[in-house]
């Protein structure tokens, strides 16, 4: 699980770079100044994902969460949350550098994807919580 750890950090670590590279040259590329939500997926990326697993890394051994279901389905539902978050990031992002006016439905719908995938991390950080409180108190008997 340590190895599966490192491999999801370390990925987080490369779609967070090239999510920094692809924002400065697309923004480029078209000319665009000005705020833009693309410029946050690159951050997302490495804090939430790169560093946050590093630290689990360190956590993991001391802790024992490969004996807790919870970490196991903080796993599933942070993986999926953060990745949709991102992707939601371009689109929003892509819609506002490329001046794309949607309609209200399109609008909506960008909102709520990037809304669940919200409520998937927080879930996952709850359930991660959850998960190192068990692991802390197990330790302490």
């Amino acid at each position: 699980m340590m190895k599966r750890l490192w491999k999801i950090s370390f990925l987080y670590f490369i779609l967070a770079i090239v999510c920094g590279v692809f924002y400065r040259e697309f923004t480029k590329y078209m000319a665009f100044e000005g705020r833009t939500a693309l410029a946050f997926a690159h951050g997302h990326l490495l804090v939430l994902g790169c560093f946050l697993f590093l630290l689990l890394m360190l956590l993991y051994r001391s802790l024992k969460l490969n004996e807790s279901r919870k970490f196991k389905v903080f796993l599933v539902l942070y993986n999926i949350g953060l990745p949709l978050t991102v992707v939601m990031m371009f689109v929003r992002g892509a819609v506002q550098v490329l001046e794309i006016q949607p309609g209200a439905g399109a609008n909506g719908a960008i909102s709520g994807v990037a809304g669940i995938a919200h409520i998937l991390v927080t879930a996952g950080f709850v359930t991660l919580f959850l998960a190192l409180k068990e692991r802390i108190e197990l330790e302490e008997r």
